[in-house]
């Protein structure tokens, strides 16, 4: 065989190879695509679900509205319902987080759910996760941002009793626990557990033999959500997005709308996914007329709304 022979197959054998690797990446472009917009589509039809008008204006808080383009520091209020209580009428659960993508962090803040505070729009003082029973999500808002002294700018309900459909969804969630108990049928060691949905509820539920009673809880509730926020940015999730929407249809509502939450993910991912917990520990407990409120400590207060204030930018 002569060189000239050899170079032409060499040549073919080249062209043949590259047809295969143009086409590897044809059907990977297209098998991308097809995900993408099938995973839009799930999306798209979940948050029609999801989505909740609330008839609030802007902060006064605010001078302009959040700019999600200009990556503007926002707040978002999470309220967690546990029906299995009973008490389908009142937020069992009640944080704030604080996005900043220009420090790319976040600072999650648990309020117990027993805080002594005016609700705002019922022209009473009462506990905290009262307001929802009056007034729902809108008169939890006010509250939250009267109490704070911060914009509280969106908002996520979340049925806790549901919640453990979206830990499943995302292949389960670890936590750290720094003591071992049993709940609900469930035995978590000291230091780190791995969760499916039903443990991570029986994690959060135990508080009757916590030495640190609600705080506790409120440890670990922060831990399961922050476990929840990290799993479902990772890219495993992606592979498992059907469950992941259909678990946030039947159990998250938000004022969020969809083009928002597809900023938010663009824009303030790093943020998300790197937070720091924070905690309100220097109040105490008192019986008012024969009810248990928790006070706050004053200083504390102040010194945590500054805190939240200087993560939002705000003077």
């Amino acid at each position: 065989m002569t060189r000239e022979q050899k170079k032409r197959i060499h040549e073919m054998k080249k062209r043949r190879i590259l047809k295969w690797v143009v086409s590897i990446v044809m059907l990977l472009i297209i098998g991308i695509s097809g995900m993408a917009f099938s995973m839009y589509n799930s999306f798209s039809a979940n948050l029609r679900e999801t989505h909740v008008t609330i008839h609030r204006d802007q902060s006064k808080q605010r001078v302009k509205p959040i700019s999600f383009e200009q990556k503007d520091p926002l707040s978002i209020l999470l309220l967690g319902v546990d029906g299995r209580t009973g008490e389908s009428g009142r937020s069992d659960t009640i944080i704030v987080l604080t996005v900043n993508p220009n420090t790319k962090t976040t600072k999650m803040l648990s309020i117990p759910r027993d805080t002594y505070t005016e609700i705002v729009g019922h022209n009473t003082t009462d506990k905290l996760n009262h307001a929802y029973a009056f007034g729902g999500i809108q008169m939890s808002m006010d509250s939250v941002e009267h109490l704070l002294n911060i914009p509280i700018d969106y908002v996520a309900e979340i049925n806790m009793d549901g919640f453990s459909d979206m830990i499943d969804a995302v292949g389960g969630i670890t936590v750290t626990s720094n003591r071992a108990f049993e709940q609900n049928g469930y035995h978590f060691k000291v230091g780190t557990n791995r969760l499916d949905g039903k443990a991570a509820l029986a994690f959060i539920r135990n508080r009757h033999d916590d030495p640190e009673g609600d705080f506790g809880r409120q440890n670990r509730q922060r831990q399961v959500i922050s476990g929840l926020i990290k799993e479902a940015a990772s890219v495993n999730s992606l592979f498992n997005y059907k469950n992941i929407f259909n678990s946030l249809g039947k159990n998250v509502q938000t004022n969020l709308t969809f083009s928002e939450i597809m900023k938010l993910s663009q824009n303030y991912k790093d943020s998300i996914s790197n937070i720091t917990q924070l905690r309100f520990e220097k109040g105490r407990g008192e019986m008012i007329n024969g009810i248990w409120y928790y006070k706050m400590d004053d200083h504390e207060l102040k010194e945590v709304s500054k805190e939240l204030r200087n993560q939002l930018e705000l003077p």
